[in-house]
């Protein structure tokens, strides 16, 4: 008996799995795995829920790892959506739903892959899902609690594959074998508040954070490495909260998103940051703030063994040779590459977190094969 993960898809598209609510996500896989054999542990930590599973002894040959995650983003305004966002319809060869490519379709391609392949060819090694409920929020216990509670009970994965969708438009056109850094930095300026009129007896903010925003916003990062493109800078807020037009405020606040190479680290990009904070500081004498969050350093899975058989397998079965790219936002790779080699392949990602959000049925189909056949290929 196969798993059928159309089907599957379906029965994870109608579980409400919001971040962070499991949603019966979870509980479903658990129980699907259990009864395939695999041994199922619940790490959960703090609000979230996450599900490791393995089948056969990791001492036994090697250990073949999947990596994926169950939750989604909100919905939006219901009354734009034209089907039931949790109902997995199926239209004109489509399912519809929240969640539908990115990625409970990619997770129940895998796990219907892995299960089929143990109960027909039992590899010399072990099979690995590391499934997480905490993906699209702050990602800090999802992945990262499956990787802390594995490096506690001495559990490994040799190789890893993320389900995360990965073409932009064809089947089979783009695999992931690294990605960008990703940080923000928060910047608050504070003068003092006066008249606008008597502009003398004021230290106005904005002139000096307009300065700052127009250096940051017009330097060039980079011209990009060997794998990667050129590094951004994005200014995605600046604000006052001034609702008055004689009044000069007192602060002023910006934000910017960097994304950066492998030319760059986090702590690289900051200092270049604070230089530049510290030149506008002491030429206007307005104080600077400025606060830094990480969402992920800049990485990559140099072509190998692992890529080169998720290639191989993708052109056989889509009659197209995937482009090997770091191009695009984060994903849980950021986390298992310090674990182990992984690379990134999925469906075609156009209407993810969109209203009417889809995955052709089709697809779904084609991408367990894909994943059983890369399974065949790793235990021979």
């Amino acid at each position: 008996m196969t798993i059928d993960a159309v089907k599957l898809t379906a029965d994870l598209i109608r579980c409400a799995s919001v971040t962070p609510t499991e949603g019966g996500a979870l509980v479903l896989l658990e129980d699907l795995l259990s009864k395939a054999g695999f041994t199922c542990t619940r790490v959960d930590r703090g609000d979230v829920c996450n599900l490791f599973a393995r089948w056969g002894v990791g001492a036994n040959g090697r250990t073949f790892g999947f990596n994926g995650h169950t939750d989604v983003v909100p919905i939006g305004n219901i009354d734009d959506w034209s089907v039931d966002p949790f109902g997995a319809e199926i239209r004109d060869g489509f399912m519809y739903g929240r969640g539908a490519t990115d990625m409970k379709s990619g997770v129940a391609a895998f796990a219907a892959a892995a299960i089929d392949f143990v109960q027909q060819t039992p590899p010399d090694g072990s099979i690995v899902l590391a499934i997480t409920g905490d993906e699209e929020g702050d990602a800090v216990d999802g992945t990262v609690a499956l990787l802390d509670w594995m490096d506690s009970q001495g559990e490994k994965i040799d190789h890893c594959l993320v389900g995360e969708p990965t073409c932009p438009n064809t089947m089979g056109e783009m695999m992931k074998i690294g990605r960008r850094g990703s940080m923000t930095a928060y910047f608050t300026a504070t003068g003092v508040q006066g008249h606008s009129a008597y502009p003398h007896r004021a230290k106005n903010p904005l002139p000096a954070m307009a300065q700052l925003m127009a250096t940051l916003g017009a330097h060039e990062l980079d011209q990009g490495t060997e794998h990667f493109d050129a590094s951004t800078l994005a200014i995605v807020t600046i604000d006052t909260g001034n609702p008055a037009n004689n009044v000069i405020p007192a602060q002023c606040r910006a934000t910017v998103n960097i994304r950066f190479n492998d030319a760059w680290t986090s702590a690289k990009v900051t200092d270049w940051l604070q230089q530049e904070v510290d030149k506008v500081a002491k030429s206007s004498g307005i104080d600077f703030d400025m606060q830094i969050k990480v969402s992920g350093e800049s990485f990559i899975t140099p072509p190998g063994e692992l890529s080169a058989l998720v290639a191989k397998v993708v052109q056989e079965q889509t009659g197209v040779t995937p482009e090997q790219s770091t191009s695009g936002g984060t994903s849980d790779a950021r986390f298992v590459q310090h674990h182990c080699p992984v690379v990134e392949f999925g469906l075609v990602g156009k209407t993810m977190h969109q209203v009417d959000e889809r995955v052709e049925v089709a697809q779904i189909e084609q991408l367990k094969t894909i994943y059983g056949k890369i399974l065949a290929e790793y235990f021979t």
